[in-house]
């Protein structure tokens, strides 16, 4: 079993460093002066940052990239063909996947948090972070998203603390060691590898079951899974929601931004009054979860109100690219119906004329098994542009294309549109976009592209 303290004269391979979290399980061990090394099919702007803390960076995945290693981590989108992961097997070097990685890592902190839920595990994560990071604990963290102001997605700290999000895909973060664990929300997600929500509710259950006894499960009871889940654990527990909860939400305003402030009540009692910098209902909830977990570790009330206020937002959450000409160009990462609408009810309250969104769709899977959600998730937009599917992971199919969808969307009355390519998408929107408009562009895959250009 990997030792992140004894073992740190070991070399580590990752088998697709460039992963937002496998970068960030690279630059932790760099942090704790190990000797990392990794391979991906092409640069980004995390593989150079881990190139220029020292790591060994190989484009491209070739059997000689591992020599010297004594630790190859892969992720689960490695095949067991992959000539990388053969030749570890071949030579008897220690394997392990992201997730075990991860799990033995978070073992040696006693303090570990994991934040999980099928939505806003990163803002919630990342909220969290700043409040540790701002109050002095020093805490290792692992987001799932690139936080301007612990300048990445990663940070190596040397206290008992380490805050991670927790991914339930493929029952990932059941190899985790939670000593505190937060479920923001169950929802239907990843159907392409959970047989139904009944089974993404049990695989959540594990997940709770996983924290001691003496440790702390936080949930949001106001989601009817989560409430469920509460009742059958043995540890300590904190519940919270907007109306329900220990931690409750009253007096909820929106400045001219859409950013909300409120006061916040424990069991019934004013506990404090906080303001946020980042739009949307739904992060009073995400706040909500940050503030239980804060006062539970025995963070004052003013460390977690400064740092709440001062949280900008992590990249790719309703995050402002530009704007050009009276018009603004927002992007953000939703690719669920629930998502969707989170993210079109936080523009409703953002200053604009019309609001123009560019959807990409990820994945077939996602969007056959979601498809009548999808089709109903747009009310409020002024117009839609439908991009191709980003499949990601997955292979093509013709069993499902977002000419489909778009005619689903019309349908229920948004005015939506299929365009075939981003460089006819890039044309429409010069045509159509005027001064006061607000644009989006939404979905898990290069979507942003688009609005990068737009301003340019």
């Amino acid at each position: 079993m990997f030792d992140i303290y004894s073992d740190v004269n070991k070399k580590v391979h990752f088998v697709g460093i460039g992963g937002i979290s496998m970068s960030g399980l690279a630059e932790i061990l760099i942090g704790y002066g190990y000797s990392v090394s990794g391979s991906d099919w092409s640069k980004s702007s995390l593989t150079d940052k881990l190139e220029s803390l020292g790591a060994k960076i190989y484009i491209g995945h070739e059997s000689a990239n591992i020599h010297g290693a004594d630790i190859v981590v892969y992720t689960a989108a490695v095949r067991d063909d992959n000539p990388e992961l053969v030749e570890a097997r071949r030579l008897g070097i220690t394997t392990y996947t992201r997730a075990e990685f991860l799990g033995y890592i978070m073992k040696k902190f006693s303090k570990s948090i994991a934040v999980s839920g099928s939505h806003g595990k990163t803002t919630a994560t990342s909220m969290l972070s700043l409040i540790l990071l701002n109050s002095g604990l020093d805490p290792t963290i692992m987001v799932g998203g690139v936080v301007d102001a612990i300048g990445g997605n990663a940070r190596p700290g040397k206290s008992p603390y380490f805050v991670a999000e927790a991914c339930e895909y493929k029952g990932s973060f059941l190899k985790f060691f939670p000593y505190v664990g937060i479920i923001l929300n169950i929802d239907a997600d990843h159907l392409d590898y959970y047989k139904d929500l009944n089974e993404i509710y049990e695989t959540f259950l594990k997940f709770a079951k996983l924290i001691p006894e003496n440790g702390l499960l936080i949930g949001c009871v106001e989601d009817e899974k989560v409430a469920l889940i509460m009742d059958k654990v043995n540890c300590n527990k904190l519940t919270y929601g907007i109306n329900r909860g220990n931690f409750t939400a009253i007096d909820i305003e929106y400045d001219s931004m859409g950013h909300p402030s409120f006061t916040a009540l424990l069991n019934g009692e004013e506990f404090g009054k906080f303001k946020l910098s980042i739009p949307g209902v739904h992060n009073v909830l995400n706040a909500l979860a940050s503030i239980a977990c804060s006062h539970y570790l025995g963070i004052s009330y003013d460390d977690i109100q400064k740092s709440l206020v001062k949280y900008g937002g992590t990249q790719r959450r309703f995050e402002k690219k530009g704007e050009v000409d009276g018009i603004v160009v927002i992007d953000d990462y939703a690719h669920h119906p629930t998502e969707v609408v989170a993210t079109i009810r936080s523009a409703q309250n953002y200053p604009h004329k019309r609001l123009y969104c560019v959807f990409q769709p990820h994945t077939f899977s996602r969007t056959i098994t979601l498809f009548k959600e999808f089709s109903t998730a747009f009310n409020g937009v002024t117009k839609l542009i439908l991009a191709d599917i980003y499949a990601s992971r997955e292979k093509y199919t013709d069993e499902i294309n977002s000419s489909m969808l778009c005619e689903a969307v019309c349908k229920n009355g948004v005015d939506a549109i299929y365009i075939d390519s981003f460089d006819k998408i890039l044309e429409y929107l010069k045509s159509e976009l005027r001064e006061g408009d607000l644009f989006i562009t939404m979905g898990a895959g290069d979507v942003y592209k688009i609005g990068e250009e737009f301003l340019k």
